[in-house]
């Protein structure tokens, strides 16, 4: 099975810490959903079997009219197979969500949806540069809840300046008292070249230190486990059936086809990325020209990226689907890390404890394999 990324690149603001491709400007906005469609048309012989999963991510999809949220959907079932009961994810800002519009989603095929919360507080959204208000945040769940669909999630965003347990404990009640069958939460990371890398550059904004940022993750593994969300990945809490079937095949490395600009693809044994500039997109697949650019994987590339992906999910790395193996390598890393009980190891995976999860990033690099070694 395969999944299809639709990139939809604009947004109302720019958020503080955001590094995506995105434009406020709504200019040719027409002629680029147009060239995405094409696009579509143009890859549709690159997905061999059925289409599991459709995700309109951003920038900020719920920008879009429902009607043209539906036209990518009956598009991709009239040049893909999809099958019957596909996961159709919408992300959606909570200013943008209304009544009508989540009947017209539902209606449009979108079976999931994810609404970018961040904060209930009106402090926090106006420091990370949110378009919408802590009541918009309220409500929007509050609707979602009620609307219908087969499953939908939230995201948040912790460790932030001067965040303490007490606040995020208010921000998990807020949303695990709606009933939220899935949570994505994010610790605030610095991105180069963005507001917020800028205001830590210059001394006004101080970022926690990682014993506060672990605490919080700590206390959010707490509480998702007495709420009975499986922590899956990392950064993802769902309860039974309600995991995300198309961010899990990221992480298990099936592959998929992205459409719009900066969107990423894998085929499974090549990464391709389309051009992360909307004008010259629109331009190069109206002129027929190559409008990505893409790699090869080398068996340790393949090796390495399902050791990153894999060691974040409860289930880990599925030892037989490494092209090389590790322990020829790097077994005294993967030694240290078992007996400081951060890595658990069988003849068919690795996993990662719970402790181990405060480094899975560090980990999984401790034991990448170099490219000469094949």
């Amino acid at each position: 099975m395969s999944g299809i990324y639709v990139h939809v690149p604009f947004c109302k603001q720019a958020c503080t810490y955001c590094d995506f491709h995105f434009s406020t400007s709504v200019k040719s906005r027409t002629e680029l959903l147009n060239a995405m469609i094409l696009e579509l048309e143009l890859r549709k012989n690159e997905v061999s079997g059925t289409v599991s999963t459709i995700y309109f991510g951003g920038g900020t999809p719920s920008l879009l009219e429902p009607d043209r949220i539906a036209s990518f959907i009956e598009k991709c079932k009239t040049l893909f197979s999809v099958t019957i009961d596909a996961e159709v994810t919408l992300e959606a800002n909570p200013d943008d969500i209304t009544k009508e519009r989540l009947v017209q989603w539902l209606a449009a095929g979108v079976t999931r949806m994810s609404m970018g919360t961040q904060s209930f507080r009106e402090d926090r959204l106006k420091f990370m540069g949110r378009a919408h208000t802590a009541s918009e945040a309220m409500k929007g769940i509050e609707l979602i809840s009620k609307a219908g669909f087969a499953s939908w999630t939230i995201e948040q965003i912790y460790g932030l300046p001067q965040m303490d347990l007490n606040e995020w404990d208010e921000e998990l009640t807020i949303a695990l008292d709606h009933g939220m069958p899935h949570l994505s939460a994010y610790c605030l990371t610095v991105e180069p070249r963005t507001v917020l890398a800028h205001q830590v550059q210059k001394g006004t904004v101080q970022m926690p230190g990682d014993d506060v940022q672990s605490a919080q993750f700590d206390r959010l593994m707490e509480r998702m486990d007495l709420a009975g969300l499986d922590h899956y990945e990392i950064s993802n809490f769902g309860k039974p059936g309600h995991w995300s079937r198309h961010n899990t095949s990221y992480w298990e490395g099936v592959p998929y086809v992205g459409v719009g600009p900066s969107a990423h693809s894998f085929n499974g044994t090549e990464r391709r990325w389309n051009v992360a500039n909307n004008a010259r997109y629109v331009k190069a697949i109206s002129e027929g020209q190559r409008f990505w650019e893409s790699e090869k994987l080398t068996p340790a590339q393949r090796t390495n990226e399902l050791l990153m992906t894999g060691l974040r999910t409860s289930s880990g790395v599925d030892r037989s689907k490494l092209e090389i193996d590790p322990f020829t390598i790097n077994s005294s890393a993967i030694n240290n890390y078992v007996s400081k009980r951060h890595l658990f190891v069988t003849a068919e995976r690795l996993v990662l404890s719970r402790a181990g999860r405060h480094f899975a990033d560090r980990i999984a690099s401790d034991l990448f394999v170099p490219e000469d070694d094949r």
